[in-house]
């Protein structure tokens, strides 16, 4: 029998998830006790975040990243615009407090990885870009190296992103319905699982896989083993370059924009509303922060996860809408999909 992409598993694997996310935790935990003095800075002058961002000499990005991730541990609370330590983070972590831990905390200021995450929050670089001729394992720019342009390399990531994929898309296929007859473009869709569960839940829809060469051979290989490869196209491109197919229905960026900056997330949405149909709709699935960038702890640090490997990280869903709008289209509230991911939908006027 042929493999089904809507078949979820029997267990929630969104545990697992966290527990992998949380070295990130302790990580942006100790450099900001240890190398940053956030706390013993914020209980001496309270301060807005783009004030504190400037005092620790951090950028938008890497600042966002570690002042969310202490909200949602619950250590800095944000009022009128002004960051203060809260309660907890006032008795155990301000220096000089008689149940300071800061210097417990600080025992692991010199581990690899503490120094490794400091080093990423002042350069605001992801692995592999210093010239160390690694890298980039996730993301594809012109003119950068990247993982995904070898054939071994691309195979093994884009089959180790799948995992998580395959206990997702049934929910992803579930969470929205699609035209029939309709076109979907899936933009760096990776193995495709995602369209291919999409294609199994309405059998007249077709899907176009665009990414680079090397990971459209892991997708061609999963559409035949789903049976589903005469309704699916591969179109090998860079999504920043590149034109895209026209008059498409539905654009799907499944776990896309949080690999990119701000100014390349408003690029590919512009793009994509480029490429649509008039009604046509972006699917925009993905992870989303709270509002007020206070967490949810988990995909707080999954972002921290983000920043580290990609020139991204975790967004709110009022970001994308913003984004969205200014684009042009009228948006949806989130719906969940498992393992913290959801879709929010924006609809293209007709």
């Amino acid at each position: 029998m042929p493999r089904s992409a809507l078949n979820p598993p029997n267990t929630d694997p969104t545990p697992i998830f966290e527990y992998f996310r949380g070295s990130y935790g302790s990580e942006l935990l100790t450099a900001a006790i240890a190398h940053f003095d956030i706390f013993g800075r914020l209980e001496r002058k309270p301060l807005s975040f783009d004030a504190l961002a400037e005092a620790l000499h951090l950028e938008t990005r890497p600042a966002t990243v570690l002042i969310t991730a202490l909200r949602a541990m619950d250590l800095l609370h944000e009022t009128n615009g002004t960051l203060t330590p809260s309660d907890l983070a006032r008795e155990h972590l301000v220096p000089g407090g008689y149940f300071d831990v800061g210097h417990y905390v600080g025992l692991a200021a010199q581990s690899p990885g503490v120094m490794g995450m400091v080093q990423l929050l002042k350069s605001n670089q992801p692995l592999g870009s210093d010239g160390s001729g690694s890298g980039t394992a996730f993301i594809y720019r012109d003119g950068m190296e990247s993982a995904m342009e070898a054939e071994q390399s691309a195979r093994h990531l884009t089959l180790a992103l799948a995992g998580r994929a395959k206990n997702v898309a049934p929910a992803l296929a579930h969470a929205v319905s699609l035209p029939e007859h309709g076109r979907l473009l899936d933009l760096g869709g990776g193995t495709g699982i995602y369209s291919y569960a999409l294609l199994e839940k309405h059998p007249t829809l077709n899907a176009i896989v665009f990414d680079r060469p090397e990971v459209l051979k892991v997708a061609d290989d999963l559409a035949q083993d789903y049976e589903i490869r005469d309704r699916v196209e591969l179109v090998a491109g860079d999504m920043f370059a590149d034109t895209f197919p026209s008059n498409v229905d539905v654009i799907l960026l499944s776990n896309i924009l949080h690999d990119w900056d701000v100014p390349e997330c408003q690029q590919l949405i512009e793009r994509c509303v480029a490429a649509l149909a008039p009604g046509g709709r972006i699917l925009i699935h993905d992870v989303f922060l709270n509002d007020e960038l206070d967490g949810p702890l988990p995909i707080a640090l999954y972002s921290a996860a983000l920043f580290s490997l990609t020139e991204g990280r975790a967004y709110s869903a009022q970001e994308y809408q913003s984004w969205l709008h200014d684009a042009g289209l009228s948006t949806e509230t989130v719906v969940p999909t498992g393992i913290h991911c959801g879709v929010l939908t924006g609809t293209k006027n007709r």
